[in-house]
């Protein structure tokens, strides 16, 4: 028994030292104190802590679109990774939790509707989440656009007071309600909006895999996660551009940028991360583990 506590301390120990070389310090501390004076065609950013101390924006106007269709494969898994379960609950729930009671519990009022674009195979397992009405369930479509479309297009439906949408990642179970109040509000003043952070690694860009073409400026660069926040008829807008011109896109204000228009970067936290190997699971562990233990303490 004495050697399986020293086991888990000693993998504790290796687990922070994991979040402190992949995160560095911004994990253990709040957004604001991280300093930067970067700025893009995005537009310069905002802090997520900034905006917790601010007017908290009303949600009864904004529907989310939360994307649950990935198989997953890096995972390694025999489920999709949302679907894995992260302290005692699936990491979907996290998000379904966090835009259907947490936010709701925050005087922030509810979203117009909550869009769970996932297979219909999987839907009698959240079944329940919809009781309540605040959620429905779409399609997802071949690539991430398509289920975005297919998404906005049942919120439309459902909920024609949407006046935003924001498309969140189930993948990303970690986003806190100050990033996502702080984006929110960034769109309603700027018409879209995401949330990032400045790029810590050093990247290389190649045309062949095997040498480096040349170093692209840190300063410049910025790693974005969800949730993204765009007008309902910008967004519109912008698929029927897609369409015409043939466009493929990797993320969701990428149609705005096509049209020419500019996107605010909203400074979230470097915790927001991305389930996508197994490892990350553990992080994302550790990090949940963390919090809980400071709102107790």
């Amino acid at each position: 028994e004495t050697h399986t506590y020293v086991f888990l301390d000693h993998m504790r120990a290796f687990i922070l030292i994991c979040l402190l070389v992949t995160f560095g310090e911004g994990w253990l501390v709040p957004p604001r104190a991280i300093k930067t004076s970067r700025s893009s065609c995005l537009h310069s950013s905002t802090s997520a802590d900034d905006a917790s101390s601010s007017p908290s924006p009303g949600l009864s106007d904004v529907g989310f679109v939360l994307l649950a269709g990935g198989t997953g494969s890096r995972m390694k898994a025999n489920m999709p990774k949302q679907f894995l379960e992260l302290r005692g609950d699936t990491v979907l729930s996290h998000s379904l939790t966090l835009f259907l009671k947490t936010l709701p519990s925050m005087a922030c009022g509810s979203p117009a509707k909550v869009v769970l674009v996932m297979d219909e195979r999987y839907r009698s397992d959240f079944a329940s989440w919809a009781e309540s009405g605040g959620l429905v369930f779409a399609d997802p479509g071949v690539e991430r656009q398509g289920s975005v479309e297919n998404g906005l297009a049942a919120l439309a439906s459902c909920a024609p007071e949407a006046k935003f949408v924001a498309v969140h990642d189930s993948a990303r179970p970690l986003v806190t309600p100050a990033e996502v109040l702080a984006v929110v509000g960034d769109a309603k003043e700027h018409g879209a909006a995401v949330l990032g952070v400045p790029c810590k690694a050093t990247i290389k860009e190649s045309e062949d895999g095997e040498t480096v073409l040349r170093t692209i400026p840190r300063s410049r660069l910025w790693e974005i996660h969800t949730p993204q926040v765009i007008s309902v008829p910008t967004l519109l807008r912008g698929f029927d551009k897609v369409r015409s011109d043939g466009l493929e896109v990797t993320d969701d204000v990428s149609i705005v940028e096509a049209m020419g228009e500019k996107v605010k970067l909203t400074l979230g936290e470097y915790t927001n991360l991305k389930i996508t190997t197994p490892e990350d699971l553990d992080v994302a562990d550790a990090i949940l583990r963390d919090r809980e233990i400071s709102m107790a303490s």
